[in-house]
């Protein structure tokens, strides 16, 4: 058997979605690691964003991934972790070194995080979720009807390793994706960051983790 095929079947052992999950097709457009909104020479926000939020996903006790996204992001304000974390959550509250908010995956046993959280970006009131208890992988829909009946403006969720981003007139709902494990078209290893700029306007990017590792062997994904 030659390299690329050994690499291919070694993607696909670990990479499959799961049994009955659809694909959905709804997802962020990709852009550059190097966002706008980042000063390159400084590191440092530019002028006019007031906020620089990281949300990332299903990382499953590879905090060498979070570190690295951590990295990459550069300045931020807020760290959001959408469950399946595994391992470390004390660990990544320090090196996030900002307002973090964390929640409990179906995978997350042993770790004493809430399932749910709520909280304020700006003026939105926001709900997080892993999304296993909301059926996720069949939609968004309860997700939906949750938000609307409880008068969230943004709905967070993971769970699916797959980006999604809905923006609706009273709603948006977005996944991040996986940093360690994703399972959409083309695998890759995504992450989201949300602006919120000086005139109230929110702004969402995919980000794409980036590894030495996966960058040699790209050609396999």
């Amino acid at each position: 058997m030659g390299l690329k095929e050994w690499a291919k079947r070694f993607k696909d052992l670990f990479r499959k979605p799961e049994a009955g999950q659809a694909v959905d097709k709804r997802k962020p457009v990709e852009v550059k690691i190097e966002f706008k909104s980042l000063d390159k020479k400084s590191g440092k926000k530019n002028e006019e964003i007031e906020m620089r939020i990281l949300v990332i996903s299903d990382s499953h006790g590879k905090n060498d991934d979070v570190k690295q996204v951590l990295e990459q992001a550069g300045d931020i304000d807020m760290f959001i972790h959408l469950g399946d974390i595994e391992r470390g959550p004390e660990y990544i509250r320090e090196l996030a070194k900002c307002e973090t908010h964390m929640i409990a995956g179906n995978n997350d046993y042993d770790i004493a995080l809430p399932d749910t959280d709520s909280f304020m970006i700006a003026d939105k009131r926001v709900f997080i979720t892993h999304g296993h208890r909301f059926y996720v992988g069949s939609g968004v829909e309860r997700l939906r009807e949750y938000a609307l009946e409880n008068g969230y403006d943004i709905v967070m969720y993971g769970h699916t390793h797959m980006p999604f981003l809905e923006i609706g007139k009273d709603v948006t709902i977005l996944n991040p994706g996986s940093i360690s494990y994703p399972r959409q078209d083309g695998r890759k290893h995504t992450f989201m960051l949300i602006e919120v700029d000086k005139e109230g306007e929110f702004h969402y990017s995919q980000g794409l983790l980036k590894s030495s590792l996966r960058d040699f062997y790209e050609g396999f994904y």
